[in-house]
């Protein structure tokens, strides 16, 4: 019979790590594919109105976003608790809208320029004399593609 000894002390092998980029890759496709980022702080509080009948828009980019509501806790102390406009991270007043809406399509393609839309992301609670005024400068800014945001109507 045939006699099993344990010559030579046998070591571990080394682990082979010639798949750990492919890994580490894969990961960070995965992470890049799932994660949001926001583009603006809010600054003022915005619950969205419900509605029935909605539709969701085609092309991201060529969206520009006005947020109308009443301002967070951190600047009622300096802005007051009255309804404001933002125009990305900043608080504004209505007169600024044109120029704001000027920078925006000047920022895209001139083909994307006529297919802007505006999208105004109003708290359920605001006047509409403020959405009002709002449309007018919008108007006056030849922006005429409006959206408004809602949340789905629980039914």
């Amino acid at each position: 019979m045939g006699k099993f000894s344990k010559a030579g002390g046998r070591e571990m092998p080394e682990l082979n790590t010639s798949s750990l980029p492919d890994l580490v890759f894969a990961f960070l496709f995965f992470i890049m594919m799932v994660t949001t980022i926001r583009e603006v702080t809010l600054k003022v509080e915005f619950h969205a109105p419900a509605a029935t009948e909605l539709q969701k828009l085609e092309k991201k980019s060529l969206v520009t976003f006005l947020y109308i509501g009443k301002p967070t806790q951190e600047y009622v102390r300096t802005m007051g608790s009255e309804t404001r406009l933002q125009l990305n991270d900043k608080f504004a007043e209505v007169s600024e809208i044109q120029d704001y809406i000027a920078q925006e399509k000047s920022s895209m393609k001139e083909e994307d320029q006529p297919y802007m839309t505006v999208s105004i992301k109003a708290d359920k609670d605001t006047k509409m004399g403020v959405i009002t005024d709002v449309k007018q400068a919008l108007r006056e800014a030849y922006a005429l593609k409006i959206s408004y945001s809602a949340r789905k109507a629980k039914q």
